[in-house]
């Protein structure tokens, strides 16, 4: 039945004959859990970790430090397509975390973030994971682009501060947010999913968020991002206005999006892989999907069936694989796993389609805009 869905979903939108491959790994910037101890003391309190697919993101995921980085970057510039064009992640990037000093001594009143190069600093001590930020860029293995300014809810979680949430505030004490809500206000919505919407009055300030994000992405990298993906995937269509103004060309949705209208409201909507909205944007979706930090699947076998599905339907493979699967900063063997495996996709790609292409996701719009 899984391949029987894979085959009828890579049906509709564009297509090519050429073997394209894009590798786009979501979170990059974004804090998740900050040590293994923090981890073992908000366990012993009670706040879940575990349930619902957390368990992998709170054991494993948390700022890349430059080991993590060197070692990926290693195994990219292992491996070139026919062209001469090297293995590349499209790093799906945040460019802010909150600043929880400021707030707290707000008493919660305001937000106040900073860059998460000034986070780096505070969890490494210097600007070493920076750097090979820049280094990759230059390589041409690391591209990142636009997930938005945090991977937080910030309305929904400001509003939980102010309203003593005792879970929350918990949480915030440690400088984190990643937990599964029991007794939240409105714990339907994740604090992880930064453009879902409770309260349509918010539009106004999800706009400002996007708009204030692509800026500041812009400052960091120098260059201005055209590829967004919002964290988790809700977002209220609305809000393509202001990313379409500030340069995002490309969007991310899954291909049936559920649409947030507020008030616990959503609208099912069709995508297809170079559809196009009404400000002109192209929708890119994903087809393959490779997270070996998550057990019980060979993900090796299953992203090569993905994309070969992708393949005889003339689709790109557009492969799904998060931070997570690379971070060793938390547990070395969680970075050992996820880049052996890696390798072996590569090379396995590089093997069953010699003529394969590797491309970023702004390189794949690009080249279906022109055909």
């Amino acid at each position: 039945m899984r391949k029987l869905l894979r085959y009828i979903s890579n049906i509709p939108g564009w297509r090519t004959n050429r073997k394209i491959i894009v590798i786009e790994s979501d979170d990059w910037g974004s804090i998740r859990m900050p040590s293994l101890n923090v981890f073992g003391k908000l366990q012993k309190q009670g706040i879940d970790l575990i349930s619902g697919g957390a368990y992998r993101y709170n054991s494993y995921d948390t700022l890349a430090k430059s080991t993590d980085l060197a070692a990926l970057f290693e195994v990219l510039n292992q491996y070139k397509d026919r062209n001469g064009n090297k293995a590349k992640f499209t790093a799906v990037s945040v460019v802010a975390n909150p600043d929880f000093k400021k707030i707290r001594e707000s008493d919660f009143s305001h937000y106040y973030y900073e860059p998460f190069t000034e986070t780096l600093k505070k969890y490494y001590g210097d600007d070493s994971s920076y750097l090979l930020w820049k280094e990759g860029i230059n390589e041409g293995v690391f591209c990142p682009q636009f997930h938005g300014r945090e991977h937080l809810n910030v309305p929904l979680w400001l509003r939980n501060l102010q309203h003593q949430d005792e879970e929350t505030l918990l949480a915030f004490s440690y400088e984190l947010w990643g937990f599964n809500r029991k007794s939240s206000i409105s714990k339907e919505l994740s604090y992880q999913a930064a453009f879902d919407l409770l309260n349509p009055d918010d539009m106004n300030y999800l706009a400002s968020i996007i708009k204030d994000g692509l800026n500041l992405f812009e400052k960091l990298f120098g260059y201005r991002a055209e590829y967004f993906v919002p964290p988790n995937g809700p977002i209220n269509n609305n809000l393509n206005e202001v990313s379409a103004r500030e340069g995002i060309k490309y969007r991310s949705t899954s291909k049936i999006q559920y649409e947030p209208l507020g008030h616990g409201r959503y609208r099912r909507i069709f995508h297809y892989l170079g559809q196009k909205n009404k400000y002109g944007q192209t929708y890119i979706t994903r087809n393959s999907f490779f997270e070996p930090s998550e057990n019980g699947k060979d993900w090796i076998d299953s992203c090569l069936n993905d994309i070969k599905i992708a393949f005889l339907l003339h689709k790109p493979a557009i492969i799904s694989s998060h931070r997570v699967n690379y971070i060793g900063s938390l547990k070395e063997s969680n970075r050992k796993n996820g880049l052996t495996k890696l390798s072996i996709l590569l090379k396995s790609i590089l093997k069953y389609w010699p003529d394969v292409q590797f491309m970023t996701t702004t390189e794949l719009g690009e080249y279906i805009r022109e055909n």
